[in-house]
């Protein structure tokens, strides 16, 4: 099994710019017209945005705050520096004494924690109280390829695997193969990001996971 973790400062940079792009007025970028030539294409824009949720979702990561910057909400990999560096949508509502469960060193705060709350498709709004993992008794999560295995060719999956990783999907926090399959761990997917896997490489071929689950 192979897996690719996005860089920490790659993905920081990307996902910024992601959000600024979602902020602009799609197909009318200052200066141009509605289809002049520097009008983005509204699939490629929509292929680095994730959908809103409907309701409550959950979520486990680190949260993590440097200085007065808004804190993140890290849903993939963390690096293992002291303070440790991670990257993930804001968090909003969030509130260090009422988590507890954390630590601080070099103007960095950061703890571990499932947390409830809502998603726009940009940022994370805390409602619930979090629990720190190290108390958190996970909902039970079902294999998606129990009893399943691919029929894509190795070379091929590494390919789809790569292709997937790159830049244009932006809310793709880990892609690996696996039991031939190549499976993509998303922000928060609705089934929309699947249905369009499904589209670009066939069926049973794309395995699509959503950090953020419905809750409740």
């Amino acid at each position: 099994m192979t897996w690719l973790a996005r860089p920490v400062a790659a993905a920081l940079t990307t996902f910024t710019a992601l959000l600024l792009a979602a902020c602009a007025t799609p197909g009318n970028p200052a200066g141009t017209g509605g289809d002049g030539p520097g009008a983005p294409d509204p699939a490629a824009l929509a292929d680095h945005l994730a959908p809103a949720a409907d309701g409550e979702v959950i979520g486990q990561g680190t949260v993590l705050q440097g200085g007065d910057a808004p804190p993140a909400f890290c849903l993939g990999g963390v690096m293992e520096s002291y303070p440790p560096q991670c990257s993930g949508p804001p968090i909003m509502n969030w509130d260090w004494d009422l988590a507890g469960g954390f630590d601080s060193a070099s103007g960095v705060t950061w703890g571990a924690y499932a947390v409830t709350g809502t998603w726009d498709g940009a940022t994370f709004t805390r409602t619930g109280v979090p629990i720190p993992l190290s108390l958190y008794d996970a909902m039970p999560f079902d294999d998606p390829l129990a009893g399943r295995q691919g029929l894509t060719a190795p070379h091929e999956l590494e390919r789809i695997q790569q292709e997937v990783f790159s830049g244009r999907k932006g809310h793709v926090l880990t892609a690996g193969t696996d039991r031939g399959f190549v499976v993509v761990t998303v922000v928060y997917d609705d089934g929309t990001f699947q249905a369009r896997m499904d589209a670009e490489y066939g069926a049973d071929v794309v395995v699509v996971l959503s950090a953020l689950r419905a809750y409740g």
